[in-house]
């Protein structure tokens, strides 16, 4: 815990400096007083700023001695530890402040203090906030303080504590120590209460029998001296008894209408009748006393842009005087204030500069007056019509994204409204998950969510805020997921992800999750050792993408349906429906080993070469291909071979296409069979791994293949197999299965794609050969080939690093 100690000027007087000489004396020596001894010890009992010429060793000496004498503990023969207990009372009460336990906090709201840095000191008589030169700038005791409550702040919001005094004054402060400080005080106010002898009544008790019935009747503010009971039987228990101060009669009384004074001497008048001086002032006592101080805590009075206004906004129009009174009275004047009106100019006056701009921040204005109902709207709209037109323009245009800000707190202050304030704080909830505003806004977005916190969405804009300040800006607008997840109330939104063993999973997305972080979690749920060269693909219309792993998944989802929604005409004014899967994949092959990591083998390594190996990619042996027929078999049915009498009609399954017709049916049969035999008690997993450690020995292993046409080497096939993977580009005979050549990532310099072709350049642009294909893959083959270079610059770098490094 971080504490400051105070070192202060203590102001003695001579009496009392010779009394303490002598007791520490005392302590250290007993009753004896030898003046030699004494005059030794004199430099070190008494400050060296009080020995002067006027008042040398030798005269604090004859003090000492005679304090000594005069001192009860020397008469009575009092032991040292009663003399060490009475130095300490001594001091408790002459200097309360060095009993202090010290923070450091700066004031962030509430009354002007003459500084804001203050040392928060907590002693047994109150709450004390000085400054570094040990000047008191604010004392609070205890009577005074009403309730206290802390918070605990996001990463980059510092932690702070509230005090409500009884005057209904709040200051709030930020301080490391927030909850430190927080429980310090309830423990004093709780103990306090429990000791306390006096309580303040609520409400006014006539006596309902008379004054001899024996119930106490009071008025409102009047104070009660508990006779026998004490504030703990109060707060626990129905009825108490005790003296009224004004009337003095004695009586019982209802605990439920009177307030526990957090003091165990007389209150002073003045703060007894501040309890009961408003009705505002009287609830929050209600409040409090239902609290019963468990939990203290304290609403923060909503915060608005009214601040920020005077600073950044636009100036409202100029009206007459009584004009002004009356707009004034209606707060249409007000422009941080909720408006059903369109505005006519941008709010910020950073804006007003760009004609363009300010339109801009018009039309986002309607736009968010519609969605939150206060504008009418009577055309049918799609789910982010309305968000893609509020969010849009602030995407493109920086200034545009605190104007954004302000327009959404603009109509969540004073909005009466509840449907329209519902549809605001979701608006907010969408813009807290698309950037941040500005390091000049931050703060005053962060104290209006604060002040909210009992609003459903306020704690979870704020985490949301967060994250985009971590994380950066969004490129484009709320996915349709997004807004229509938040429409339904809910504030989590589910992916359902495939995986190449027919299974899939739903993993939670939040709108600053980018594919990286995806495939991590995904990755973590799957049990695998790494997401290494793993990656996120989805599969929409006839295409399917890899995710850059540093793009948002909202942002590449939502730009991959713009982009086929341009692609595919209207027809008959009905929009496409664009539905898309989302699978999770290894892409880049670079490290992988078979039985390195054997979750990865068994839901993604096997079942994504088995396709290729079926296809045909791969030059193999005869014994090869009845070796992994038998492998794929038994990872098919294990043990079971009441299957073997369908292998005939199972070998596109078993074998590559392009050799099924080697051999007739029953020999790959029997074949197949006999390998199977060799093989007996292998699991399912062990027949997978078999098959991954077999291809692994193959150049073509990991591959992505591509049929392509080409015309540029005439030695070459016209019909050619690329295959992309870590060793870098081969070409491949695909009727012999030959690698006619492989290009090294290295030894490529140049590449491009299209719709229809993908070119690439081996060797300098200037005495390099090109290779043109013909293909409507290229874009698959071009970010295949980004993604291997890319990793392959990236460990390269780190080699270098870490050779410096040495």
């Amino acid at each position: 815990m971080m504490m400051m100690v105070l070192l202060m000027v203590v102001l003695v007087l001579e009496d009392d400096l010779a009394e303490l000489a002598s007791q520490q004396y005392f302590v250290d020596y007993g009753s004896e007083m030898i003046l030699e001894r004494l005059l030794n010890l004199v430099p070190t009992y008494i400050p060296d700023r009080e020995i002067t010429p006027l008042r040398t060793l030798e005269k604090w000496a004859q003090l000492a001695i005679a304090a000594h004498k005069k001192g009860i503990y020397a008469q009575r023969r009092t032991d040292a530890q009663k003399v060490k207990e009475d130095v300490v009372n001594y001091a408790r009460f002459k200097w309360p402040l060095l009993f202090s336990r010290f923070y450091e906090a700066y004031k962030f709201s509430g009354p002007s203090l003459p500084k804001n840095d203050v040392i928060v000191a907590v002693n047994w008589t109150g709450v004390y906030f000085v400054d570094e030169q040990e000047q008191v700038l604010l004392e609070l005791s205890f009577p005074e303080i009403m309730a206290v409550s802390s918070s605990r702040g996001a990463k980059l919001v510092a932690p702070s504590f509230t005090l409500a005094t009884i005057k209904g004054d709040e200051y709030t402060f930020t301080s490391s120590n927030a909850e430190d400080i927080r429980d310090l005080v309830v423990t004093f106010l709780e103990g306090l209460r429990k000791r306390s002898k006096y309580v303040v009544a609520l409400q006014d008790n006539p006596s309902p029998a008379g004054e001899e019935s024996g119930f106490l009747s009071f008025a409102k503010g009047d104070l009660i001296i508990l006779d026998h009971d004490t504030g703990e039987q109060v707060m626990n228990s129905g009825w108490a008894n005790g003296i009224n101060e004004r009337t003095k009669q004695r009586g019982d009384f209802p605990t439920d209408c009177v307030y526990v004074m957090p003091t165990v001497t007389m209150p002073p008048r003045e703060i007894v009748a501040l309890v009961t001086m408003t009705p505002d002032q009287r609830q929050d006592v209600i409040r409090l006393l239902q609290l019963r101080t468990a939990e203290p805590e304290v609403r923060a009075k909503p915060y608005t842009l009214e601040e920020f206004s005077y600073d950044y906004f636009r100036p409202p129009p100029k009206h007459t005087l009584s004009r002004v009174m009356v707009s004034k009275a209606r707060g249409k004047d007000r422009l941080w204030s909720h408006t059903r009106e369109p505005l006519k100019q941008a709010l910020l006056k950073k804006i007003l500069g760009s004609e363009e701009l300010s339109q801009e921040a018009c039309m986002a204005f309607i736009a968010m007056l519609k969605y939150m109902g206060d504008y009418p709207s009577k055309r049918m709209r799609s789910v982010n019509e309305l968000t893609d037109q509020i969010f849009e323009g602030a995407l493109k245009a920086e200034p545009l994204k605190d104007e954004v800000y302000v327009q959404i707190l603009k109509q969540l202050t004073d909005n009466h409204i509840r449907y329209s304030e519902e549809r605001g704080w979701e608006l907010l909830w969408l813009c807290t998950g698309l950037f941040p505003p500005s390091n000049i806004l931050l703060p005053h977005v962060q104290r209006f969510l604060q002040s909210r916190k009992h609003c459903p969405l306020a704690i979870d804009c704020l985490q949301r805020l967060q994250k985009a300040l971590r994380n950066g800006s969004r490129k484009y607008p709320p996915h349709l997921v997004e807004v229509e997840a938040i429409q339904h109330k809910t504030t989590q939104i589910f992916h359902k992800v495939y995986f190449p063993d027919d299974t899939d999973e739903a993993f939670e997305v939040e709108s600053s999750t980018k594919a990286k972080d995806f495939c991590q979690n995904i990755a973590a749920r799957l049990l695998l050792k790494s997401s290494e060269g793993f990656s996120l693909f989805v599969k929409i219309a006839d295409k399917v993408i890899s995710v850059p792993e540093n793009d948002f998944f909202f942002d590449f989802v939502r730009h991959l349906t713009d982009w086929i929604k341009k692609a595919r005409p209207v027809k008959d004014g009905i929009v496409p429906s664009l539905t898309y899967q989302v699978f999770f994949m290894k892409k880049l092959w670079t490290t992988t080993v078979p039985g390195k990591d054997p979750m990865a083998d068994s839901i993604f390594h096997y079942y994504q070469e088995l396709p290729k190996y079926l296809r045909g990619y791969h030059k193999c042996t005869r014994e090869e291909v009845l070796q992994l027929g038998a492998l794929i078999y038994r990872a098919k049915f294990e043990e079971d071979k009441s299957y073997f009498p369908s292998i005939p009609k199972l070998l596109r399954e078993l074998v590559p296409q392009d050799l099924i017709r080697q051999i007739s049916p029953d020999d790959w049969k029997r074949s197949i069979v006999a390998y199977f035999n060799k093989h007996a008690g292998k699991s399912k997993e062990d027949a997978k791994l078999a098959f991954l450690k077999l291809i692994f020995k193959w150049p073509t292993f990991g591959s992505a293949f591509f049929e392509v046409k080409q015309t540029t080497e005439p030695n070459f096939p016209e019909i050619l197999l690329i295959a992309i993977n870590k060793y870098g580009v081969s070409l491949i005979d695909p009727r012999t299965k030959d690698i006619l050549t492989t290009h090294p990532f290295t030894k490529i310099s140049n590449w491009s794609s299209g719709n229809t072709y993908f070119h690439i350049t081996i060797g300098n642009l200037v005495r390099g050969s090109k290779l043109l294909c013909e293909t409507s893959l290229g874009y698959k083959m071009d970010d295949l080939l980004t993604s291997y270079i890319s990793q392959m610059l990236t460990a390269m770098s780190k080699q270098r690093s870490s050779r410096s490094g040495k």
